[in-house]
């Protein structure tokens, strides 16, 4: 891998990253005034659209997509997926860009510290000592025990292990699944257990609002893009640090524009389990360096 693909993957990630904030803004507007089902529905109907006409344009077209060793594992990636995006949206709503995003910043270290059960991967001291102290960073910001503790605060720490284990089966189907397959089950899937619901609580919404779908639809699929690229153009351990930037950016969507503020517990504990994620990045890096 060259330096001058590293740099462009280093830029495409922090593209993603912004868009994906963009989404989850709009994300917050739209399920603050619409069923969050529906809202999740719309968007996986145009995810589902968006990876088939991918897969049409790959060899084998739908038929190799649909094509997978592990269709049972693939359909419970794409549950896992659409119900994580639904938990996180309601964190939004419940609680705000800054604080919801602060507290899923973990999932990196629930990827690390679930790595060996799920997929037989040795952790070692180093790598337990740093989520132990990312999770007293969780801690921090969640503040269990001081005056009146919001049960809602453990809403987006279950968005974070829901994404987790989802990371750690795609991890797990990548051995014998292509990653134009697993893209593909993951909108498919998506779109299909959401449809019942999302037609269930089905409510007419406002032409300006439409346009905000259309939008929250396009940067969805543009961000997975743009992170399709960047793993395209560089090695994942390069580009993954990145990630982080989106606590950044969607935090300053939440307070520019919903009028959030970013409590001293809640910067202090984001930027202990940013430390302890970019960490255990680090040490997965030389890991695979020394295999």
């Amino acid at each position: 891998m060259t330096e001058q693909n590293t740099r462009l993957g280093i830029w495409l990630m922090i593209a993603t990253t912004f868009v994906f904030s963009v989404q989850d803004g709009i994300s917050r507007h739209l399920a603050g005034e619409y069923n969050v089902f529906m809202v999740v529905m719309i968007r996986f109907w145009f995810f589902a659209a968006f990876v088939m006409a991918m897969a049409t344009r790959n060899e084998g077209g739908l038929r190799a997509a649909v094509r997978s060793r592990y269709p049972a594992l693939q359909v419970t990636r794409g549950l896992l997926l659409a119900a994580e995006v639904c938990v996180m949206v309601v964190a939004f709503v419940r609680l705000g860009l800054v604080e919801s995003h602060a507290v899923f910043t973990c999932y990196p270290l629930l990827v690390a510290a679930l790595s060996g059960p799920v997929l037989g991967e040795k952790v070692g001291w180093r790598r337990w000592t740093a989520i132990g102290i990312g999770f007293v960073g969780v801690l921090i910001i969640l503040q269990p025990g001081v005056a009146v503790f919001s049960p809602a605060a453990l809403i987006p720490l279950l968005s974070a292990f829901m994404f987790a284990m989802y990371g750690l089966l795609t991890r797990y189907v990548a051995r014998g699944d292509a990653a134009s397959v697993s893209f593909f089950w993951t909108g498919a899937v998506g779109a299909a257990a959401m449809t019942p619901l999302g037609l269930w609580f089905w409510e007419p919404m406002t032409l300006p609002d439409w346009g905000w779908m259309a939008a929250l639809c396009c940067t969805a699929a543009f961000a997975h893009w743009l992170l399709i690229r960047a793993y395209e153009v560089a090695e994942a351990s390069a580009v993954q640090p990145f990630a982080y930037l989106q606590l950044v950016f969607a935090s300053s969507i939440g307070i520019l524009l919903f009028g959030e503020r970013l409590e001293t517990n809640v910067a202090l504990g984001a930027a202990v389990v940013v430390c302890a994620g970019l960490f255990t990045l680090w040490r997965q890096r030389l890991k695979a360096r020394a295999a």
